[in-house]
């Protein structure tokens, strides 16, 4: 259990620096573009690291369908919608929007891999939803959702049903016993492959104005935020499933405005601070099962 945990705070710490990090991405480089070199040079770094330690790079004829829509679907869709809808709302809406990952994971997960749908599973991703919605009302409070304001949440719709099946993929790819880090590795740069092709459909250039909080956000995007949290990430869903994995995503926005909090001057409410303490509920209570079934099985028969 405390390696799941690591795995766990890993993901949430680093994903939830990563909104801060992607405004520096946007505006003369566009969207396609910047992914295009973000998996780029994290499947690199990654393939790289296997010829480092002289580890099998080629993953096996059978498991090229499963790494190509991973790649469509978490490195390619994924993000592209999550950057297009950042430059339509405020980060904290972004954030929020994609929580609804985790519900959405719970769902797919009984459609898809047969997995039952625990109760308090369900209660505790309906829980930090909710809290997450709170941490985030000043926000909400501001504005409507009509025009760019709705076409960004459905963008961000998009991008977590998109990330949801893509969750479900990863998991066939972790049951198959797919090497990870090869796998992760070619997927991140069939995402690069599909982004560079929408770019060029675009007429995008390709070109990136020197910049040196461009290429410190980059760096940081492609090697932490790609690598290190993916990697976290993807060991975390094969060993307690999408359901719970997802919640991940639940906490990520809450790191996301301690940021905010010291960067952007985020202001703190009674119904911010409720909703921390809702999400932080919510989030054991996702977690109990796991950590149920742990502290039984150390129990002498």
């Amino acid at each position: 259990m405390p390696v799941n945990l690591a795995l766990f705070f890993g993901s949430v710490l680093i994903w939830g620096s990563t909104w801060y990090a992607i405004t520096f991405q946007l505006g003369a480089v566009h969207p396609a573009v910047s992914i295009t070199y973000r998996f780029l040079l994290a499947g690199i770094v990654l393939l790289g690291w296997l010829a480092i330690r002289r580890q099998p790079i080629l993953p096996s004829r059978q498991g090229w369908g499963l790494i190509a829509a991973a790649g469509l679907l978490n490195f390619s869709i994924n993000y592209f919608m999550v950057y297009k809808a950042t430059a339509l709302l405020p980060s904290g809406l972004v954030a929020v929007a994609g929580s609804a990952l985790s519900l959405m994971n719970v769902l797919n997960a009984r459609l898809f891999l047969g997995q039952p749908m625990r109760p308090a599973v369900l209660a505790g991703g309906t829980m930090g939803v909710t809290g997450v919605l709170l941490l985030f009302t000043p926000e909400l409070d501001g504005g409507t959702l009509t025009g760019g304001a709705l076409l960004g949440f459905g963008l961000m719709m998009v991008s977590n049903y998109s990330a949801s099946l893509g969750n479900m993929v990863v998991s066939k790819t972790r049951k198959a016993e797919m090497p990870l880090i090869s796998t992760t590795a070619w997927s991140m740069l069939v995402g690069a492959l599909i982004m560079a092709v929408v770019a060029a459909f675009q007429g995008a250039s390709f070109r990136v104005v020197p910049s040196v909080p461009y290429f410190l956000s980059l760096a940081y995007l492609a090697l932490f935020g790609s690598i290190a949290a993916f990697l976290c990430y993807f060991t975390l869903l094969g060993r307690i499933g999408p359901g719970r994995a997802g919640y991940v995503a639940i906490m990520t926005p809450v790191v996301a405005l301690v940021i905010s909090t010291l960067f952007e001057d985020y202001r703190w409410t009674p119904a911010g601070i409720a909703g921390l303490l809702l999400a932080v509920l919510g989030n054991l209570l996702v977690m109990a099962p796991g950590l149920v079934d742990s502290w039984r099985r150390r129990q002498p028969a």
